[in-house]
C-alpha cells in the first residue's frame, strides 16, 4: 500500500469511531433526559404546587426533553376512523378514538354525542 492509502483507511476509520461514538453519547443523553424527565414530572406531581405552578413545571419538563431529543416531533394530520374529524397530532401517535353515534334527544331538537366507549342512553331527557 501507498502512503496515501494507508492515511485515507487511518482517517476514515477515526472517522468512522467518532460518528459511533457519538450515537452512543447521543442516544444514552437522550436515556438521561427521559430519567430526568420522569423525575421532574414526579416532583411536579407531589401535590405542593398550585395548579399554574404545575402546569409550567410539566411544560418545561416536555421543553427539556424535546430538546434532548432533536426538537418536538412532526405534526401529522390523522383522521378518525369514521371520518368526522381531522386531528392534528404528533406523528407516531396512536390515531384518534371515534365511532359514538348520536343519539336524538326525546322533543327531536338535538343530536348528543356521548363519549367514546359509553353506552349511550336509547333517549335523552
Amino acid at each position: 500500500m501507498n502512503r496515501i492509502s494507508i492515511h485515507t483507511t487511518i482517517f476514515a476509520a477515526a472517522v468512522l469511531a467518532a460518528a459511533c461514538l457519538h450515537a452512543q453519547t447521543s442516544d444514552e443523553a437522550v436515556a438521561a433526559a427521559q430519567r430526568q424527565y420522569e423525575t421532574d414530572i414526579a416532583s411536579c406531581n407531589t401535590g405542593s404546587l398550585p395548579a399554574p405552578m404545575r402546569e409550567a413545571c410539566v411544560r418545561n419538563a416536555g421543553l427539556r426533553l424535546d430538546r434532548a431529543r432533536g426538537g418536538p416531533p412532526a405534526d401529522a394530520t390523522v383522521t378518525s376512523t369514521d371520518g368526522r374529524a381531522t386531528v392534528i397530532t404528533p406523528e407516531g401517535s396512536t390515531p384518534p378514538v371515534s365511532g359514538s353515534d348520536p343519539v336524538t334527544s326525546r322533543d327531536g331538537r338535538a343530536n348528543v354525542v356521548p363519549p367514546s366507549g359509553v353506552t349511550p342512553p336509547t333517549t335523552i331527557r
